[in-house]
C-alpha cells in the first residue's frame, strides 16, 4: 500500500524488446527525502527503469507512480515533480555557469531566472566560477552545474545514473557532497552507479539488480546479513558493499579472503 512518505512506488514492472525480457516485474519503493541507489552490471536494467519512472518509456506491464502520480496515466503530473541527469554532462560549453543556469531558468518558465541562477551558485560553491566559460570547467565543477541545472523549478525527485562516470577521484568526491547537500535540502534522490563505494557512502537503502530482477533491497546493514559474518584471521574485517553485491550475483563466494 503506498503511503504519505513514499516518493516513489514500483509495482511488478515489465520490460522487453525484440522478445528478451530487460525488466522482470520489479518491485521497491523509495522514501521522501532519502538517497536510494540501484546497482547493477551493464544491461541490468539500470537506466530502463529510469526511463520509464522519468515517462520516457511506457512499460510493457506492472505500475509505477511518482508522488502518487502514475507514470502512464499522468505523465505531465510527474514531470513536474522529477529532474534527470544522465552520465555525461549536458552543459553549453560556450556559456559561462551563470548563463547555463539562467537559459535553464528561463525555459522552465521560473519567475526571476538571474535570481534562480545566482541562489544555484551559491548553494553548490560555484560563484567563484559563474562568469566563466564552461569549457574551462574541471570535469567535477562541469557535473556540479549539470546537476544544478537539474534542480531549477525545484524538483522534488532527481535521478542521477551514473553521475561520476569518468570522473577523478577528487571530481567524484565533489559530487557526493553535492548528493549529500541534495538530500539535506529535502530532495529525494534516486542514484544508479556501478561504483559499490558510492552507494556505501550515499544511500540510505540499497537495492541489487541482477538480469532483470532485484535479487536484494535494503539498508546496508540488512543487506550485511545476507552473507556470511566475518571470518576471524587476523583481524576481523565487516564485509564490504562490493563483498554484499559479489556474492549475491555469484560472481565470488568467498568474501573475506586476505
Amino acid at each position: 500500500m503506498t503511503t504519505t512518505e513514499d516518493m516513489v512506488v514500483v509495482e511488478g514492472l515489465r520490460q522487453s524488446f525484440g522478445g528478451t525480457d530487460v525488466l522482470k516485474g520489479l518491485s521497491f519503493r523509495v522514501r521522501k527525502g532519502s538517497v536510494f541507489a540501484l546497482l547493477g552490471d551493464n544491461g541490468a536494467g539500470k537506466t530502463t527503469t529510469i526511463r520509464i519512472l522519468s515517462t520516457l518509456l511506457r512499460p510493457d506491464g506492472g505500475k509505477a507512480s511518482i508522488g502518487g502520480f502514475d507514470v502512464v496515466a499522468n505523465p505531465r503530473e510527474v514531470r513536474e515533480l522529477i529532474s534527470l541527469t544522465g552520465q555525461f554532462a549536458a552543459v553549453d560549453e560556450v556559456l559561462t555557469g551563470r548563463e547555463n543556469l539562467t537559459m535553464v531558468a528561463k525555459l522552465r518558465h521560473v519567475p526571476d531566472p538571474d535570481q534562480a541562477a545566482d541562489s544555484l551558485l551559491r548553494q553548490f560553491d560555484m560563484m567563484h566560477a559563474a562568469d566563466r566559460p564552461m569549457a574551462s570547467y574541471s570535469g567535477g565543477m562541469r557535473r556540479r552545474i549539470d546537476i544544478a541545472m537539474s534542480l531549477v523549478g525545484n524538483p522534488r525527485l532527481i535521478f542521477l545514473d551514473e553521475p561520476t562516470t569518468g570522473l577523478d577521484p577528487k571530481a567524484r568526491l565533489e559530487v557526493w557532497n553535492t548528493v549529500r547537500s541534495m538530500k539535506e535540502s529535502g530532495v529525494t534522490v534516486f542514484l544508479t552507479t556501478q561504483y559499490l563505494e558510492e552507494a556505501e557512502v550515499l544511500a540510505d537503502r540499497i537495492a541489487i539488480l541482477d538480469r532483470g530482477a532485484i535479487i536484494a533491497d535494503g539498508t546496508l546493514e540488512e543487506l550485511k546479513r545476507l552473507i556470511p559474518p566475518a571470518k576471524k584471521e587476523y583481524v576481523e574485517r565487516q564485509p564490504s558493499l562490493e563483498d554484499i553485491f559479489l556474492a549475491i550475483t555469484g560472481e565470488r563466494t568467498d568474501c573475506n579472503d586476505n
